[in-house]
C-alpha cells in the first residue's frame, strides 16, 4: 500500500469517526428521552397506545442500528486499511478489533445487536 493510499484512508477514517461521534450523540439524546422510567410490563404495554413513546423507541433502535452499521461496515474496515491491514468479513473485522482492544467482546457486540436491532449479520 502506498503512502498516498494510507494517508487517504486515514482521512476517511477520521471522517467516519466524526460521523460515529455524531451518531453517538443522537443515540444518547434519544436514550435520555426514552428510558426515563423503569422498563417493565406496564412500560411495554404503553407502547401500543403512546405514539410518542413508540416513536422514541423506534428512533433509538434505528439510531443504534445505524451506528453499529457505520462502525462494523465502514469505520473498522477503514481503520484496518489505515493500519495497512486487509479488511475481511464483518465478523473477522470485529474479531480483529477485539484483538486490538477496540471491542471488549465480539460476542457481546453480536448479542446486543441481536437483542436491540433484531438481527445479526
Amino acid at each position: 500500500m502506498t503512502m498516498d493510499i494510507i494517508e487517504s484512508e486515514q482521512k476517511r477514517f477520521l471522517s467516519l469517526l466524526e460521523i460515529v461521534r455524531r451518531e453517538g450523540e443522537l443515540l444518547l439524546k434519544t436514550d435520555a428521552r426514552l428510558f426515563t422510567a423503569n422498563l417493565d410490563a406496564t412500560w411495554v404495554e404503553r407502547l401500543e397506545n403512546d405514539e410518542d413513546l413508540a416513536e422514541r423507541l423506534d428512533a433509538f433502535v434505528s439510531r443504534f442500528g445505524r451506528m453499529q452499521d457505520t462502525l462494523g461496515d465502514k469505520l473498522i474496515p477503514s481503520l484496518l486499511r489505515s493500519l495497512a491491514e486487509k479488511p475481511d468479513s464483518t465478523l473477522d473485522n470485529l474479531n480483529r478489533a477485539e484483538k486490538l482492544g477496540l471491542l471488549t467482546s465480539v460476542i457481546e457486540w453480536l448479542d446486543v445487536r441481536t437483542r436491540i436491532y433484531g438481527r445479526c449479520r
